[in-house]
């Protein structure tokens, strides 16, 4: 049940938040974390290029199919009840990876991982609702943009010090175990403060919506993780291409259902809700300009540039404190102009991408860490700036029934975006490298050419944010007729 602002504000509701932040924060970092172990990773299991890859698309791709499923679950079942099972089989498939004795078995339990995250994801953001009252959910969203900021870019430090410390001689498996206690404390907080959130036991489940759902996000994100380890040889390109025909069988399907009373993976009532439709665009392009952008930028900063997993992960800090100042701004500006913050929030995060070719190395030249502060600092100012009114805005008219599965599918929206984003930024990265040396001038140049598409993804954002119809044309929308 959604609470309002003539409510008593929920005893507990920040303790019950913070659990929620910390499952979250834990299953994005786990995202990033496995970059940092791969050359440890190789070399303890002597590994394949091929299985190290899969070490690290495995979850992601797991993740990505199960997330619009695992949010029709938690409105089924319960939010709270899914969430808690969510962070149980992440929390244990920490611990298989953490004491994986082969790559076979440690891909294996990196999918047990995938699974828990992504019955747990779609209910962080479908919890909020019943926690706080709409005047406090600018914070709350606000909140979780700083956890999604922090963990994108603490993920190499935190994994490149516990690696380095090699901890009882156990060398890379800490960055698996330390999930085990945190998750701990996640599923302790959500049942003692998380109101106990019942399913509708009425709903069906849409087991066909499920497959065709699965097949159509597999034939988009398979080739994006695997296209440039295998080549991008054609039936690359006829699965992507497959994807469109699926789509439209998917909505049908959907629509079919609704026509005859049934129960729909993704509500129909979502197709035509044009704020939430938008809205998840704009989450997509968001997010298609950040994974790709850190991946590169640590490519710069560690290979052409000779820094540590450790030192580059501290350069990037900045970006860090610059999510947490806008965060700590956008809870003081609650849900007030939205539209300004999310295209304010999109030309800073186009700033950083043009600055920053200018304060990398090339010929002659050596890296300054110290240049990189401005611009870095500009961007965690963009997202965080952005983020919060961003989920909070594209959730605002979803009603309540359905809340679980709009979040589920603005979340698979926003992984698609991400792995759109790694696909192109990664093939222009490598693309100029390959042909031009592995020279420092060559690594910047190359990030120059890849940082092109961040830049294209976020002045869309900052642009096509005004699309968003107003609050009274968006209720209007959704008590019309489909």
């Amino acid at each position: 049940m959604n609470r309002t602002n003539d409510d008593e504000p929920l005893q507990g509701r920040w303790i019950a938040m913070a659990a929620l932040l910390v499952a979250g924060f834990m299953n994005l970092m786990d995202v990033t974390i496995v970059n940092v172990a791969i050359p440890s990773l190789a070399e303890a299991f002597g590994a394949t290029d091929s299985e190290i890859e899969w070490v690290v698309a495995v979850y992601i791709l797991t993740f990505a199919l199960l997330l619009l499923p695992m949010g029709r679950l938690g409105d089924v079942f319960g939010r709270r009840r899914m969430f808690v099972a969510g962070v149980c089989v992440f929390t244990v498939g920490s611990a298989l990876c953490g004491m994986a004795p082969s790559i076979e078995a440690l891909i294996a339990a990196r999918i047990l991982q995938g699974i828990g995250g992504a019955m747990m994801t779609p209910q962080t953001l479908a919890i909020v609702p019943a926690l706080f009252a709409p005047k406090e959910r600018g914070l709350a969203f606000a909140l979780f943009g700083l956890s999604a900021g922090l963990a994108s870019v603490s993920g190499p430090v935190l994994g490149g010090a516990l690696i380095g410390a090699d901890i009882a001689g156990l060398g890379w498996r800490p960055i698996f175990l330390v999930n085990i206690p945190v998750g701990v404390i996640a599923v302790a907080g959500a049942l003692w403060f998380v109101p106990n959130l019942p399913g509708r036991k009425g709903l069906e489940i849409d087991f066909v919506g499920i497959a065709l759902a699965a097949a159509t996000l597999f034939c988009v994100l398979f080739p994006l993780i695997e296209g440039r380890q295998l080549g991008w040889p054609v039936w690359l390109f006829v699965m992507m291409a497959l994807a469109v025909p699926l789509t439209g069988v998917f909505v049908w399907w959907q629509r079919r259902r609704a026509a005859i009373g049934r129960a729909q993976l993704l509500p129909v009532a979502l197709f035509r809700n044009r704020n939430y439709m938008i809205g998840s665009v704009l989450v997509m392009l968001l997010f298609a300009g950040i994974p790709g952008f850190f991946f590169v930028l640590a490519i710069l900063l560690q290979v052409g540039n000779g820094l540590t997993a450790l030192q580059s992960g501290l350069t990037t800090m900045p970006f860090s404190i610059g999510v947490l100042v806008a965060s700590v701004m956008a809870g003081r500006l609650g849900n007030r102009i939205p539209k300004w913050r999310i295209s304010v929030g999109g030309l800073l995060l186009v700033a950083c991408m043009m600055i920053l070719p200018f304060v990398v190395p090339y010929a002659g030249e050596t890296l300054s860490r110290t240049a990189l502060v401005l611009p870095l600092f500009l961007g965690g100012l963009g997202l965080g700036t952005a983020i919060s009114p961003m989920f909070n805005t594209v959730l605002a008219q979803v009603s309540d029934g359905d809340t679980g599965s709009a979040s589920g599918a603005l979340q698979s929206f926003q992984q698609l975006g991400g792995a759109l984003g790694l696909a192109v930024m990664g093939q222009l990265f490598f693309g100029y490298l390959g042909g031009n040396g592995e020279s420092v001038p060559a690594y910047s140049t190359a990030l120059q050419h890849a940082l092109w598409f961040s830049t294209v993804t976020f002045a869309s954002v900052a642009l096509f944010v005004w699309r968003l119809p107003s609050e009274q044309q968006a209720k209007l929308d959704n008590t019309s007729p489909a």
